[in-house]
């Protein structure tokens, strides 16, 4: 009997998961083939060396709350490298001055009064006061925009101060776009229950205080060495094999089999094998899946894309830097000098994670935001200069980087904008009448790294029932 063959499209955190989950469903003498568009794997997942430092430039943790990135971490034996963040607190630059991002809050959405009192106005703190004797919030079901709803029950200080820089952080998104049931999914099941308030809404999602003595779990962690740490393990373990630098261009139908057409388009290759698995970008997978399935490539075909670059810094021994660990900037923020802040947050990595203090020390800046693409226009050392400029504005730093690396992230980061739920289900609908062929990636269920491996466990899982269940 001929050895079962999958194939994996995309090489990121998704299509790497995906592979290694396959190898154990499908046994080691499975063959599965990994395709990747890039010269190298991990997609998102990217560590360089910065000032002779292993440094991501990419994502730089993962939510340690949620257990599917944790648990891939210790399946592969890198217990050992996890770390988690110092204590050094977060902040927001809005209205022109830098404060703790305060407590008490979802995503910036305040659970009482007292929570935001250090950050808005007299004004803000009146509207968030008055907020729960407006008319009940009735969503009866439907997704709303984040900021057009809290325009209408806080006015604008909350969604500009707070709630827009910290969902800018995550999806590099805007609240005029982004949707409520995606994006802050406790926060309307809270309002879908009864409750009326957003204020409420808000206190409903909060955690119990902790016990006395007893230590909170940590929210985040990383690799000690660098997140590619773990895209290098998945390799090593699970053995798939690794096509590089060729893109697919098409993914074929035949009968109960697939044939993938990669490579130059004057050249092309042909692989086939049982069984799809496309941990791709929207825009990617809209065009694989036009033919196979229509549907899901026209759902697709709504899930917009941002673009961002990350800017790493390598300064020099004995920088100060802020007791804190990165600032997050308030959209539309101008710098002293009156120049508009081209920075949408920075981290102080060098106080964020104590394996990174010493020297030099580092620093990353984030450019970028959904409809930014002329920030991104600049060259490389145009970038450098803009970041330094906010990064010496906002902290006093001045200091010539021994060492710079700028990471262009371009159209990857979807947007999950008003109905996105509604979205992934018609993808997901549409995609399992198709036998053999399943979905993963950042565009489905989550952008973090935990919610792209449960989207690649799920994808493969269902393809290798499919193929198990020709063989037997």
């Amino acid at each position: 009997m001929r050895a079962l063959r999958v194939a994996v499209v995309g090489g990121g955190i998704s299509g790497l998961a995906a592979a290694h989950r396959l190898r154990h469903l499908l046994g080691p003498s499975a063959e599965i083939t990994v395709v990747e568009q890039a010269d190298r794997l991990g997609g998102k997942l990217r560590t360089a060396e910065v000032g002779g430092r292993a440094y991501d430039v990419g994502a730089e943790a993962f939510l340690h709350r949620r257990p599917e990135a944790a648990e891939l971490v210790a399946e592969l034996g890198l217990a050992d490298e996890l770390v988690h963040p110092t204590k050094a607190p977060a902040s927001i630059h809005a209205a022109g001055d830098t404060r703790p991002i305060p407590a008490h809050t979802l995503m910036g959405v305040p659970a009482s009064v007292e929570a935001v009192r250090q950050v808005l106005s007299h004004e803000g703190l009146r509207r968030v006061a008055a907020e729960p004797d407006l008319p009940p919030i009735r969503l009866d079901g439907a997704d709303v925009a984040v900021g057009a709803l809290l325009r209408e029950r806080f006015g604008p200080e909350v969604g500009d101060r707070l709630v827009g820089p910290l969902l800018g952080g995550v999806y590099a998104g805007r609240t005029e776009v982004l949707g409520l049931r995606a994006t802050m999914p406790q926060l309307a099941t809270a309002l879908d229950s009864g409750v009326g308030s957003l204020l409420a809404a808000a206190a409903t999602t909060m955690p119990a205080p902790p016990q006395p003595r007893v230590t909170r779990p940590p929210v985040f962690g990383t690799l000690r060495d660098g997140l590619s740490t773990l895209v290098e393990r998945l390799a090593e373990v699970t053995k798939p094999r690794i096509r590089l630098g060729l893109p697919v261009r098409a993914l074929i139908r035949r009968g109960h089999d697939w044939r993938l057409e990669i490579g130059p388009a004057t050249a092309p290759q042909h692989l086939d094998v049982d069984g799809v698995v496309l941990a791709v970008p929207a825009p990617a997978a809209r065009k694989l899946l036009a033919d196979v399935a229509p549907a899901a490539s026209r759902r697709y075909a709504e899930v917009e894309v941002a673009s961002m670059a990350v800017v790493a810094l390598a300064l020099p021994p004995g920088t100060e830097l802020p007791e804190r660990s990165g600032v997050l900037l308030a959209e539309g923020e101008r710098a002293p000098d009156g120049v508009p802040f081209t920075a949408k947050a920075f981290t102080f990595s060098s106080r964020k994670w104590a394996h990174l203090a010493g020297e030099p020390v580092l620093v990353r800046g984030s450019v970028g935001r959904h409809g930014e693409a002329h920030l991104l226009q600049r060259d490389d050392d145009e970038l450098v200069t803009a970041v330094r400029h906010d990064l010496a504005q906002l902290t006093g730093i001045t200091a010539e980087p021994i060492d710079t690396a700028v990471t262009r992230w371009g159209g990857g980061l979807p947007q999950y904008g008003v109905g996105h739920l509604d979205v992934v289900q018609a993808i997901e609908d549409a995609v399992a009448e198709v036998p053999g062929l399943a979905v993963a990636g950042a565009t489905l269920h989550g952008v973090g790294i935990p919610a792209c491996i449960a989207t690649a466990d799920a994808a493969a899982a269902r393809v290798a029932a499919h193929v198990l269940g020709r063989v037997r």
